[in-house]
C-alpha cells in the first residue's frame, strides 16, 4: 500500500497533510476510548509498543512486492485490532510506518501523510464495523469466518480505495494509470483471501492459550463482552 515517490508531488502533496491530520484525530479518538474502557493509558502504551514492533516486522520482514501503482503488503490491520484494540492498532500502524521511513526507507517520508491516511482511515472503518457485526456479548475469540472476512475485506478494500484515490489524484484518468490501479487491486485480492484465515488462526490460538492471552497485553474484548 506504499504510495511510490512521484505518484503525487508538488503542491498536490499538501492534501495528504490534511488527510493525515484526520487520521491522527481518529487515532486519538480510538485511543481515548481504549484508555477509558480498557485498562488506562499505561496499558495502551504497552499494547502500542507491541503493535509498533509487529507493524515494523510486517513491513520489513514479511514478503512485499511492487504491483501497479503501489506495493502489496500483508498488513494484518484487522488482526491487530482484534488482539490489541483499535487505539493500539492505530498507534502501531502510524508509528511502525514512521520508524520504517526514518531508518530504512527515507525516500518514503514525503509520502508518509498519504500512506498513514491509507492505513488509519480504513482502520477507523472496521472499528465501527466490528461494533455493528459482532454482538456485544460475543468475545472476539468466538468470531466466525464470515465476520473475520467482513472485517478483512473492509480494511483491505479501504486500502485499495485510498491507493486508487492517490493515484488518480496524482496522475489522472489515463489508460496506463487505470490499468496500473487495476493490477494493484487484483493483486490485493490475495491479501483479502488470506487475512481472515490468519485472523481465525490467531484467535483460535488466543482461545486455546487463554491463560496467556487474558493478560493486560491484549484487549479485554478478546475474551469478554463489550463494556
Amino acid at each position: 500500500m506504499h504510495i511510490e515517490p512521484g505518484v503525487v508531488d508538488g503542491a498536490k502533496i499538501l492534501l495528504s497533510y490534511a488527510t493525515a491530520a484526520v487520521g491522527f484525530g481518529l487515532t486519538a479518538k480510538m485511543a481515548a476510548g481504549d484508555i477509558r474502557r480498557d485498562g488506562g493509558a499505561a496499558i495502551l502504551a504497552l499494547r502500542s509498543l507491541a503493535t509498533t514492533a509487529l507493524v515494523f516486522c510486517f513491513f520489513e520482514v514479511l514478503p512485499h512486492h511492487p504491483v501497479g501503482v503501489s506495493e502489496v503488503h500483508l498488513i494484518l490491520g484487522s488482526t491487530l485490532l482484534l488482539l490489541f484494540g483499535s487505539g493500539a492498532a492505530a498507534i502501531g500502524l502510524a508509528a511502525g510506518l514512521l520508524i520504517q521511513g526514518l531508518f530504512f526507507a527515507p525516500f518514503d517520508l514525503p509520502q508518509y501523510g498519504m500512506n498513514v491516511t491509507t492505513l488509519l482511515v480504513p482502520l477507523w472503518g472496521i472499528h465501527l464495523l466490528a461494533r455493528k457485526i459482532v454482538a456485544k456479548d460475543t468475545p472476539y475469540v468466538e468470531l466466525t469466518y464470515s465476520q473475520a472476512l467482513a472485517l478483512s475485506t473492509a480494511y483491505q478494500g479501504g486500502i485499495v480505495a485510498w491507493v486508487a484515490f492517490w493515484a488518480l489524484y496524482g496522475h489522472g484518468f489515463t489508460v496506463a494509470n487505470l490499468a496500473s490501479i487495476g493490477t494493484f487491486g487484483i493483486a490485493y485480492m490475495s491479501v483479502i483471501l488470506l487475512e481472515p484465515l490468519i485472523d481465525l488462526a490467531v484467535l483460535a490460538a488466543a482461545k486455546a492459550l487463554r491463560r496467556l492471552s487474558r493478560s493486560s497485553l491484549f484487549s479485554a474484548r478478546l475474551h469478554s463482552a463489550l463494556v
